[in-house]
C-alpha cells in the first residue's frame, strides 16, 4: 500500500492487512472456491480452510479499530483530563477571565 491509502484506511475505519504475496494468492484462490475466509482481529489471524495467516497491526490502531474510535473519539477517552486541566488553568492567577 502507499502511505497515504494505508494510513487513510485505518481513518475510515478499515482494516488494511500486508501479507506475503504467497499468501494474498493462497487466500484469493481460497475466496474464488467459496471457502469462506474470517478475519480475527484481536488476534490477528485470517483463518480459511483450517489453516491461519498471521498479520501485524499497530497497537494504538489496533485499539481504534476494536473500539470504533476516530481521532474525535480517541480525544474524548481522554476528556476527564482535559477537563481536570481546564479548571486547573480557570484557577490560576493570571488567567484572564471569560468575562469582565
Amino acid at each position: 500500500f502507499a502511505d497515504i491509502f494505508y494510513n487513510n484506511c485505518f481513518k475510515n475505519g478499515i482494516l488494511p492487512i500486508v501479507l506475503e504475496e504467497k499468501n494474498i494468492h493462497e487466500i484469493n484462490d481460497l475466496a474464488l472456491e467459496g471457502i469462506e475466509i474470517s478475519i480475527n482481529l484481536e488476534d490477528q489471524q485470517i483463518i480459511a480452510q483450517n489453516k491461519i495467516y498471521k498479520f501485524e497491526i499497530d497497537p494504538y490502531r489496533k485499539h481504534c479499530l476494536l473500539n470504533g474510535l476516530d481521532d474525535i473519539g480517541i480525544t474524548l477517552e481522554t476528556e476527564d483530563k482535559i477537563n481536570l486541566y481546564e479548571d486547573k488553568l480557570n484557577n490560576k492567577k493570571w488567567h484572564v477571565p471569560d468575562k469582565i
